[in-house]
């Protein structure tokens, strides 16, 4: 899938939604990506849909987000803090518990579905917050605002990190397409 179309331009509403969403699961598909977004989670507690809404925010062309603007991003979406994190506990909880019991594996998908409406319904929320479409949307000036982006969201500590590293290269390949 191509990025133009993993992203979709936003449409407004529910279309800027779908967009954040497809742009969302495309990215996350990419190598090493879903693993060094959820060590940066594990590891500096940061939020792997907020990383993803700053990414999608700069690769459509939308904007660079200001400060202002990602701590309004960091509001929308703690209402679901704690209950996706238990969800994310259960499902580690589960998996010690054991691979092979059917129960479990039930148990396991169940909490896997719920995980992934708690993430759409944040996903919906970050989408409200989203820009209109910067004046230049050229592929190189939608990388550097989706590489500001992401700098801003992980900050100096975690800016030089591995797992960082690795989502600017899967950024890159990816908005080559």
């Amino acid at each position: 899938m191509a990025m133009s179309e993993a992203a979709g331009e936003p449409a407004g509403g529910e279309g800027q939604s779908a967009g954040l969403w497809r742009f969302s699961c495309a990215f996350y598909a990419q190598p090493g990506v879903s693993e060094a977004l959820i060590a940066l989670q594990d590891r500096a507690g940061l939020d792997v849909n907020l990383i993803l809404f700053a990414l999608w925010q700069g690769a459509c062309g939308l904007h660079r987000l200001s400060h202002a603007e990602l701590m309004a991003a960091e509001r929308s979406r703690r209402p679901d803090q704690g209950g996706n994190r238990a969800a994310a506990c259960g499902r580690c909880d589960a998996k010690l518990r054991s691979d092979r019991d059917a129960d479990i594996q039930r148990l396991r998908e169940r909490i896997k579905t719920l995980e992934i409406a708690a993430e759409r319904i944040v996903q919906r929320r970050l989408a409200r917050l989203a820009g209109t479409p910067a004046g230049d949307t050229a592929p190189a000036a939608r990388a550097a605002a989706a590489q500001a982006n992401l700098a801003l969201v992980l900050g100096p500590k975690m800016a030089g990190a591995v797992e960082a590293t690795r989502i600017r290269e899967a950024l890159e390949a990816f908005l080559r397409g």
